[in-house]
């Protein structure tokens, strides 16, 4: 049966690649962007303007869907950026706006559709997570935290709200191909920085893990598959073997063991 979707951060990357593959498959899809003039004409669903750190602009956001369609059936909380720096030296203030975007904006968008979906008796919510979140990654520990907490929230959400029909769950894929280098936080780091030379190698080291990482239509194809199941899992790891398994290495490994050989990964 078609639904009604919506997909933050539909302009580029997986939002993008998802949003095409949904609208293909005969779904009404709106994708959000916080400039959606320069897409609407681009490709065929709708775009919505979203801030994913302002409330106001959220629930106009989806009030707009419910005005056009009446209903909202699919929330994918896909929008976010990365943040890349040494925990010593990012900037506090990055580090809470990066928490706006990653964790308490798609709060407030969980927030925002569940009256609608409880009034329906049913919903899915699909929150894009990582398997970051599974480890304190040198240099992305932000990054890590943010997606573990979203993950957290979204598990006991999954539980409060499923006597009403609605079923949530996290994908947390692994490196993809995308153009998240582009809308990174970088944190700025002098020469003479203690962090300067393991920093910059490992910065290295992400971004050739984003160039080689898998095809983003991979998750895509998984996110289509939820939607057509009734019984989903809390969270659906998508990456390489080597990435999917690490937080079980972590759980079954001495902690200083694992401390060890993710250390030697971004030589340390």
């Amino acid at each position: 049966m078609s639904k009604v979707v919506l997909i933050t951060g539909a302009s580029s990357g997986l939002g993008l690649t998802t949003a095409l593959y949904l609208h293909k498959k005969g779904h009404t899809v709106y994708g959000t962007s916080r400039k959606p003039e320069r897409y609407d004409q681009q490709h065929p669903f709708s775009f919505l303007a979203l801030e994913n750190a302002d409330s106001e602009s959220i629930w106009r956001c989806v009030k707009s869907v419910l005005d056009q369609s009446g209903r909202l059936d699919v929330l994918i909380n896909n929008a976010g950026v990365g943040m890349i720096g040494p925990m010593e030296e990012i900037e506090l203030n990055a580090v809470r706006q990066h928490f706006e975007v990653n964790c308490f904006g798609p709060l407030q968008l969980m927030q925002a559709v569940l009256p609608q979906m409880r009034l329906q008796g049913e919903g899915l919510i699909i929150n894009i997570t990582s398997i970051a979140a599974d480890i304190g990654l040198p240099f992305r520990g932000s990054y890590s935290a943010a997606k573990g907490a979203l993950e957290r929230m979204s598990e006991a959400l999954r539980m409060e709200t499923k006597g009403h029909g609605i079923r949530i769950c996290n994908v947390a894929p692994g490196d993809f191909a995308s153009n998240i280098a582009d809308r990174r936080h970088y944190a700025s780091l002098d020469k003479d920085s203690p962090y300067f030379k393991t920093y910059q190698f490992s910065l290295e080291q992400i971004n050739d893990h984003v160039d080689n990482g898998i095809d983003p239509i991979e998750i895509t194809e998984i996110i289509e598959s939820l939607i057509e199941t009734s019984k989903l899992k809390v969270r659906y790891k998508v990456g390489t073997p080597l990435q999917k398994l690490s937080g079980t290495l972590k759980s079954l490994l001495p902690s200083r063991i694992f401390e060890k050989l993710l250390m030697n990964h971004y030589k340390l």
